[in-house]
């Protein structure tokens, strides 16, 4: 029996023969992050959600590379690896690739994926494998005892920039989104209903699902993210992103709408506006199903472009394409249903076909 549809991302990985619950996800080991870590809201929020997804924890198989989110794989009763800095992506290819029966998932930080890891994350992006990444976002370098990371901002001072970082951080989302990445979201550690909500969306995605999740570092970085976590700044900081509806945030109006809003730039890309000036109608709808990137691409850069204390949060981009691993796995039986014999046979004459040589 395999999940049907509104599940896509799931065909093909059979179904548990009872409900499960968290309790059942969740192992023996000892879970061992820093106190505080924001970790632990999303270490429990998985382990919340797997069971809704009615597959058996033997079908499921979270990779990890290194930092601290990687110590993940120990923390749930699935299979799991903890594998070498940055390449999580690539093992999760071969398992996506050769077990259309596994639900996969990465479990991988700012450093591990978008540093020495950068090539395979835009290129499992690319390709659109099936599989779910959850980049654990920090920005800094915490399992290493905090120093400067890809995403950290310029200016940082860390351990290893003591007069301040000079290089010009990575925007994860505006990354995959250039890669051509079919699901792109970005979610928050503390908001476990928001997060919860976008994991289930990730995994149901058939192809690469990429979710971005702030997550505060307690020790190295704390406060990273405290203008969308503080009640006082939040609701100015959150630029929530819902498919279908006018992308508007900031202090309530009487009805309870957000007083900004985003409209079209002169340049192609977007800019924050007070919705009494420019009327309801002139908003941007958000519109996550769009084949072309270039308007969530566009509200990705909001913080990158002046808005250092406003964040779009949601999914950004919702569409399918063909997934890599499905089109392997075709090309793979139209092969064996071409050639005659068995695979032995088979085999034998490709090792034997072509042009020989007698060594003596």
């Amino acid at each position: 029996m395999t999940i049907e549809l509104p599940f896509p991302g799931l065909r093909g990985v059979p179904t548990a023969d009872e409900p499960q619950t968290a309790k059942e996800f969740t192992s023996d080991q000892e879970v061992r992050w820093c106190p505080g870590c924001g970790d632990y809201a999303v270490l429990k929020a998985v382990q919340g959600f797997l069971p809704q997804l009615g597959i058996r924890r033997e079908n499921v198989v979270f990779v990890s590379g290194i930092g601290c989110s990687s110590r993940f794989p120990y923390y749930l009763d699935t299979y799991g690896m903890h594998s070498i800095h940055g390449r999580a992506p690539s093992i999760a290819t071969g398992l996506a690739t050769s077990r259309e029966d596994l639900s996969v998932f990465v479990v991988t930080g700012d450093g591990d994926a978008l540093s020495i890891g950068g090539n395979h994350l835009i290129h499992a992006l690319r390709r659109n494998v099936n599989m779910t990444i959850l980049l654990f976002n920090n920005r800094i370098y915490g399992l290493t005892k905090g120093q400067y990371s890809p995403t950290s901002e310029t200016g940082k001072v860390t351990k290893s920039t003591p007069m301040g970082s000079l290089d010009h951080p990575f925007n994860p989302v505006s990354l995959a989104l250039g890669a051509e990445g079919s699901f792109v979201a970005r979610t928050i550690d503390s908001d476990r209903k928001h997060l919860t909500a976008v994991l289930s969306a990730a995994a149901a995605h058939r192809g690469t699902s990429f979710v971005e999740i702030y997550q505060n570092c307690p020790i190295f970085n704390d406060g990273a993210f405290d203008a969308i976590k503080n009640p006082d700044t939040k609701a100015d900081a959150i630029i929530p992103l819902e498919h279908g509806q006018p992308v508007r945030f900031g202090a309530p109006d009487e009805d309870g709408l957000g007083t900004k809003g985003l409209v079209r730039g002169d340049n192609g890309g977007v800019r924050v506006v007070e919705v009494a000036e420019v009327g309801v109608e002139a908003l941007l709808v958000h519109d996550a199903h769009d084949e072309d990137p270039s308007t969530a691409f566009a509200i990705s850069r909001l913080t990158d472009a002046g808005y250092l204390n406003q964040s779009p949060i949601g999914i950004f981009r919702e569409v399918e394409r063909p997934t890599y691993d499905d089109q392997a796995r075709a090309q793979i039986a139209s092969a064996a249903s071409a050639a005659p014999g068995t695979a032995q046979d088979r085999l034998a004459g490709l090792i034997g076909g072509g042009d020989t040589w007698t060594v003596v």
